[in-house]
């Protein structure tokens, strides 16, 4: 097949790297992959005049960041500037597929020589800053949805009546992603990702640490994030922390941790569950993304929402329990990543490819075979 695959500007989150990898292993299957990004915008004249009268100066063009799609041998197009993609910009192909909101509204307007249009949806995009009724709207937009997690696949039917959905769930790479087997940590340690992002639930995995603490004198917090603490939501004065670290030592952070935390309050999958996990670091989460899913059979703690008391509980429970039952968990939950690979997750999303482009050639037909006269009878519709 040919795949187009529009996203918007690049960068090196989560959702990023699920397309990035799919993208490669798709090319290594033998199809032909074509990636369209977006720049980073152009700061208005606006911004540059509201910047020049508050003494910031003249704000600098944004330069390109890293991605994960540096470096890989698929074809990859950034865009003349920050704007819709539009026809010009797109081959010819048997699929293309929208990775976001707003790049579904793009690829709904494309030609149908463009492909078939697929809808990759990663997260249920309802957040303050963007705008919920254009969100909701692309859920119901002609195109065959393709997601990660099996409670958005649930949310399309009961909420956008899609009974049709492909469940494509990533997995982690185990040659990033490792640990050796280990004992607990000499000092109670737990990890978290960083991040002011109100969904993400750092105040509330924050506030478990400082609970546990009270019991546990000597825990101390392992951390990563994209940028500086803030001030409104400061780590722990003995937390180790490292700003946006290389990918090949993020497993150093996971690795060093007796259980992970993730205290999101939404997810679309929640990515650390599994790269914690393949590191043999059991996890303490919400019920948010997969993690339902993923933490059963004694691989981690599944907690209620918005309760950093039980998560403080969870905490005391796992580094104080005895050396041999840590490491019977931190063994489940390593065999569990380990027994879903990238190429099964690649057969699950070239599988709702092939769907999206027989549901195209099906509409097509039901098209070219519409008649204003019944078949048999012909009578006029409506008659």
């Amino acid at each position: 097949m040919k795949i187009t695959f529009v996203l918007p500007t690049l960068s090196l989150t989560g959702g990023i790297r699920v397309i990035s990898i799919f993208a490669e292993l798709l090319r290594k299957r033998g199809h032909s992959v074509f990636v369209i990004s977006l720049p980073h915008p152009q700061p208005s004249m606006r911004q540059q005049v509201k910047s020049l009268l508050r003494g910031g100066g003249w704000i600098s063009p944004p330069e390109n960041e890293p991605s994960f799609f540096d470096n890989l041998g698929v074809e990859h197009k950034i865009i003349d500037r920050y704007r819709p993609v539009e026809d010009k910009d797109v081959p010819d192909a048997d699929v293309v597929v929208a990775t976001g909101w707003e790049t579904a509204e793009w690829v709904a307007k494309l030609s149908p020589s463009k492909g078939a249009k697929a809808y990759f949806i990663q997260h249920h995009e309802i957040f303050d800053y963007l705008p919920q009724g254009r969100v909701e709207a692309t859920w119901m937009l002609p195109m065959h949805k393709i997601t990660i997690s099996q409670w958005l696949v649930d949310l399309a039917r009961t909420k956008y009546g899609d009974r049709e959905v492909s469940l494509a769930p990533p997995t982690v790479d185990t040659k990033q992603f490792y640990a050796c087997p280990r004992n607990k940590q000499s000092v109670p340690t737990v990890g978290l990702m960083y991040s002011t992002i109100y969904w993400k639930g750092t105040d509330i995995a924050l506030k478990a640490f400082s609970l546990a603490a009270e019991k546990i004198p000597n825990l101390r917090l392992v951390a990563f994030g994209t940028g500086a603490p803030s001030s409104e939501l400061p780590l722990p004065a003995n937390a180790e922390y490292v700003i946006q670290p290389d990918q090949d030592k993020i497993k150093d952070y996971y690795s060093k941790c007796d259980a992970w935390l993730l205290a999101s309050r939404s997810e679309g999958f929640g990515l650390p569950i599994i790269e914690a996990m393949a590191c043999r670091t059991p996890v303490i989460s919400t019920p948010a993304g997969a993690a339902p899913e993923i933490l059963s059979g004694g691989t981690g703690i599944l907690l209620r929402r918005e309760d950093p008391q039980e998560m403080a509980k969870a905490i005391e429970r796992i580094c104080q329990m005895p050396n041999s039952k840590w490491q019977a968990m931190s063994e489940a939950a390593y065999a569990k990543v380990n027994n879903y690979t990238w190429e099964d997750a690649t057969d699950h999303f070239e599988a709702a490819l092939k769907v999206a482009v027989d549901k195209s050639k099906q509409r097509e037909v039901n098209i070219d075979s519409f008649s204003p006269y019944y078949a048999d009878e012909k009578i006029p519709v409506g008659c």
